[in-house]
């Protein structure tokens, strides 16, 4: 590094918030499940003023700047990939810059760079509120900010994808100007530091929030869930209804904070437990359920029972941990485990993946953590569907499923508050599974493979039965998913031998020919090909391509060359 741009950086945010060795760079340069690549340093700002003399700082340097939050993607668009760049990348990590304002009595809220939804959900709370996503990327630590840019859907059904077409963006335009967007709709300023200083500090009265026609969330998604005769997904990451400033952008713009609507908490909430041995009987709920009951489902989660079984597995500590110590915990197990690979790398005699091998090892001697009921219907059912009703809701779907299951297959019990926590917190610990299985058995399989599909919502044969030349192809298959809109993570081990590349074309064809779009809700990262009408609206957000150089499998050369 020029150790000029290196003083300089210095002078804005210290010494100890600028990483340059590799030890230190890793934990921001490696994906938390998928991507890594090369980086001159990580930066770590502590303010909006040092974000923005930062950035303004990279954009005269001429660098590729990667942004970057809690990092906890699944297709590692928040990392490097490869060092094939045709300038030096910098990250610029901005969970230091961690503060929530409410907005209109908490109505609303104005979420920082780097605020997860973790501490939005405790900060609404004593409200009586509820952010616009919830548990899923809560349990992981994700910010609020990377749900919009990537406009994840997460588990809920009434809310949709995160999006909000009001926002405060930096961008850099065709002749490599940095400018500052205003799109919050709160009189700020004129300046960039006063418009930071201003909102960093709160430095503005109810007067200078506007009036907004402009939506802080998606208002159309309750509607689209319930047409359940369409021949087009619910929601996709291409979807062009959804790109809007820093929603769906991916990282092509520095966000500096995004404004959402929050909702009311449910006074009730009940988690029905939902199992069966056939596909279309929960093809039939689900039509039943959208189409005739007056309140819709607050989440509902799907899981096979060989995911079932590899998440019991392979995500036990995953799982006590969360349940235990919650997600700020996090942070401080993740360095741990980045410290324990450390060691296995630089020593010849022990084992790659260290810290996976030694945490399953550990599990192995912890008691069974599923409830007993909920165990018992893994022996006997292959699907499992997790459906949380509010209020109203929860006397329409007990009355319902007493009804349907008398002249139906399959069986339905409501979960104690106990029950229906572990239940959703084994779904969704489930794509630990995927990669720790992974990562003890690399010696032994082809490679990992994951995809992430929104079928039509008319599709009725939703669980996947593929060819029998393909199926022979993986050694393990995990289905999981939000079945309510048709959204399926299908995640595949490869056998040993085989191209990876070759079987996900193959893939691609039969879900091109179904009428699916992909992704639905992770963003292309570094694991899709970005489609045109997504890559144009990158294009029209950093026409220099200077931000996020790469994504979508696009050019990673400066003007798009």
């Amino acid at each position: 590094m020029n150790s000029d741009f290196k003083k300089q950086l210095i002078s804005i945010i210290g010494t100890k918030n600028l990483l340059l060795n590799d030890w230190e760079k890793k934990p921001f340069s490696f994906g938390w499940r998928y991507g890594s690549g090369t980086a001159l340093a990580v930066v770590k700002p502590g303010n909006l003023a040092e974000l923005w003399k930062v950035l303004d700082l990279c954009v005269k340097n001429d660098l590729i700047i990667i942004m970057q939050a809690a990092n906890t993607g699944l297709t590692g668009g928040s990392t490097p990939y490869g060092s094939d760049y045709d300038r030096d990348v910098i990250i610029i990590n901005t969970l230091r810059i961690d503060r929530i304002h409410l907005l209109n009595n908490g109505n609303e809220i104005l979420a920082l760079a780097g605020s997860t939804l973790y501490d939005l959900e405790k900060k609404l709370m004593p409200l009586g509120r509820e952010p616009h996503s919830v548990i899923g990327s809560t349990s992981i630590g994700a910010s609020i900010v990377g749900g919009v840019c990537n406009n994840s859907g997460g588990s809920l059904v009434k809310r949709g994808p995160a999006y909000t077409e009001m926002s405060l963006y930096a961008k850099i335009d065709k002749n490599g100007k940095l400018l500052l967007i205003n799109d919050l709709d709160i009189n700020l300023g004129k300046s960039p530091e006063e418009i930071l200083y201003n909102l960093e500090n709160e430095c503005f009265s109810k007067d200078d929030i506007l009036k907004s026609k402009k939506a802080s969330s998606n208002e159309t998604y309750k509607k689209l869930v319930r047409n359940v005769n369409s021949t087009k997904p619910a929601r996709f990451n291409s979807d062009p209804k959804m790109l809007c400033g820093a929603s769906g952008s991916a990282g092509k713009v520095a966000v500096f904070a995004v404004r959402l609507k929050t909702y009311p908490s449910a006074k009730r909430n009940q988690v029905f437990y939902v199992g069966a041995n056939h596909p279309d009987t929960f093809w039939k709920i689900r039509r039943d359920v959208l189409l005739n009951f007056k309140s819709l489902p607050v989440a509902g989660d799907y899981m096979h029972k060989d995911c079932y079984d590899a998440a019991k597995k392979y995500s036990k500590d995953t799982f006590i941990v969360l349940e235990k110590l919650g997600t700020k915990f996090l942070p401080t197990l993740f360095e741990l485990k980045r410290k324990v690979d450390l060691l296995s790398e630089n020593i010849s005699i022990l084992p790659s993946n260290l810290s996976d091998r030694i945490m399953q090892f550990l599990s192995l001697f912890w008691p069974n953590h599923l409830p007993k009921r909920i165990e018992k219907f893994r022996k006997r059912f292959d699907h499992h569907w997790i459906i949380e009703m509010s209020d109203e809701g929860i006397d329409e779907a007990r009355d319902y499923f007493n009804k349907f299951f008398k002249n139906s297959e399959g069986d339905f019990f409501e979960c104690t508050k106990k029950e229906g926590k572990k239940a959703i917190l084994h779904r969704f610990t489930a794509a630990s599974a995927f990669g720790r299985y992974s990562k003890i058995h690399e010696n032994k399989i082809g490679g990992q493979m994951s995809m992430d599909i929104a079928f039509p919502r008319n599709e009725k044969n939703w669980f996947e039965k593929l060819p029998p030349e393909l199926d022979n192809s993986f050694e393990l298959k995990f289905y999981y998913g939000h079945l309510f809109c048709h959204v399926l993570h299908q995640n595949y081990i490869i056998k040993k031998g085989l191209d990876p590349k070759k079987i996900k074309d193959k893939m691609f064809e039969i879900y091109d020919r179904r009428g699916a779009e992909y992704p639905s809700e992770h963003n292309v990262g570094h694991e899709y090909v970005a489609k045109k009408n997504l890559l144009n609206f990158y294009k029209k957000l950093d026409p220099t391509n200077s931000f996020n150089s790469g994504i979508g499998f696009s050019s990673k050369n400066k003007f798009w060359k």
